[in-house]
């Protein structure tokens, strides 16, 4: 008898990722039979006509093509050539072998230097070492790792942001462990409270549950926050107090919008005040931030405050995969080490890229105060990262879901549920993406507008 659904575990019935769920597999069908869908549900900027970087893409080519850089006179400039020969003799083999399995040396050391220079500031002289460096296939894998070594029994659990981005339930899910839920503040522009925090380990200790971490998404997904730095100094004291590691999800520091917000991030921040008994696991990824490389899968973590007994786990873990892929640690390498002022490509680049974040900022302007003009609808600032999350009044007993789903059905627009991501009991939202190209933003408003006026 073939295999049947009944044979396979209750981990993996139970898993759950809402931004590839029934509403997307529903726009699908949709789009096969010749209904146009604007994909709002999942931060994927190439697929909504985001331009792919010409310095990344060309290095990657003369990666991919070495034979290119022999011929005289091709159109790669100077620069390009020089760094795609560098990252071909320190691959040794090129990109088609397999590396060590924590990724590329020269890889791991130029993610190290990057760290080091972003957090070196505030009279903070700051150091990562390369040992403690992964490369992974995006940060999502980086992600499973760490939950991977941290969930040990059924009874642990890890505090997750309640919004939050749906690969940390369905990981957490599918390795055994618990879900303990921390709601963010909406009223406060979804910020951290540490009242809310206390009261999620009381309801974990009460169930018997065993908490090993806390997950923070900084700027937020799905709710565009961007933590202060009082806030993350709560959180690592929290951490501290209750003996946590903190997964530091930091993919989005390149995103930010609001006119004298910053990125921090929790490395600096523990060197800063000096604190070394809380572990740190901290991802970056290649998707988000100007690159919008999603399908490359491309990414590192770096970790701190771990024993090396530990780290040759994490290593352990790491080599099952044997590593991962070689482009992507190309255009990861490419992320840290970009073009410098003085250099051929570097002119095209910083227009390239400040042209991207602007328009991101534009969008992200015009989405909430878009969104805020529809009765029923209200959306907090959208300080960061790639989304709006914004509230629903809806009429009793119709959920978010059947929302979606109509909205869907009715103009075409693709977004998520907010039950797919966690909400407080009695409240309704869903998750957009800023990303539809501009002159597209504003009939995405309007056709939201439209149908919520109506569906009411």
């Amino acid at each position: 008898m073939p295999l049947q659904i009944s044979d396979l575990s209750d981990a993996v019935l139970h898993t759950h990722y809402a931004v590839r769920g029934p509403i997307v597999a529903r726009a699908q069908e949709l789009e096969d039979h010749g209904k146009e869908i604007i994909y709002c549900n999942i931060g994927n900027p190439q697929a909504l006509g985001q331009k792919p970087l010409s310095y990344v893409r060309n290095v990657l080519a003369a990666c991919e093509r070495p034979e290119l850089l022999k011929v005289a006179n091709h159109a790669f400039l100077d620069d390009v050539r020089e760094k795609a020969r560098y990252i071909l003799e320190q691959s040794r083999y090129g990109i088609g072998a397999y590396s060590e399995s924590k990724g590329l040396r020269f890889v791991r050391a130029a993610i190290s230097e990057f760290i080091a220079a972003r957090d070196s500031h505030d009279g903070v002289a700051q150091a990562s070492n390369p040992e403690h460096v992964y490369l992974t296939d995006g940060a999502s894998k980086g992600v499973q790792t760490a939950l991977r070594l941290l969930i040990a029994s059924g009874n642990d659990g890890i505090l997750i942001p309640i919004p939050q981005y749906p690969l940390y339930s369905a990981t957490i899910t599918l390795y055994g462990g618990r879900q303990i839920g921390y709601y963010l503040d909406e009223e406060s522009g979804w910020g951290l409270n540490e009242q809310l925090l206390e009261d999620a380990m009381r309801r974990a200790m009460k169930e018997g549950i065993r908490a090993r971490a806390i997950v923070v998404i900084n700027p937020g997904n799905p709710t565009g926050s961007v933590l202060s730095e009082d806030d993350m100094r709560m959180v690592i004291h929290f951490a501290k107090r209750h003996n946590l590691a903190i997964l530091a999800d930091e993919v989005y520091q390149e995103n930010i919008y609001k006119p004298g917000l910053k990125f921090i991030s929790f490395a600096h921040l523990m060197s800063k005040i000096e604190e070394r008994e809380v572990s740190l696991f901290s991802f970056h990824s290649t998707s988000k931030g100007f690159f919008g490389e999603c399908g490359q899968r491309g990414g590192y973590m770096e970790v701190r405050n771990v024993p090396e007994e530990v780290i040759a786990q994490i290593t352990k873990l790491q080599s099952v995969a044997l590593c991962a892929n070689l482009p992507g640690q190309v255009l990861t390498y490419l992320m840290v080490s970009p073009p410098v002022a003085g250099e051929p490509s570097y002119r095209l680049f910083d227009e390239e890229r400040n042209a991207i974040l602007s328009e991101l900022g534009k969008r992200a302007k015009m989405m909430e105060e878009g969104l805020n003009r529809i009765p029923g609808i209200h959306c907090q600032p959208i300080d960061g990262a790639m989304y709006a999350y914004p509230s629903l009044s809806l009429p009793a007993g119709r959920t978010d879901e059947e929302y979606c789903m109509t909205l869907l059905e009715a103009t075409g627009v693709c977004v998520v549920p907010g039950s797919g991501f966690g909400q407080k009991p009695g409240t309704a939202h869903f998750r957009t993406t800023i990303l539809p190209p501009t002159s597209q933003i504003e009939h995405v408003i309007d056709a939201i507008a439209a149908f919520h006026l109506q569906w009411r």
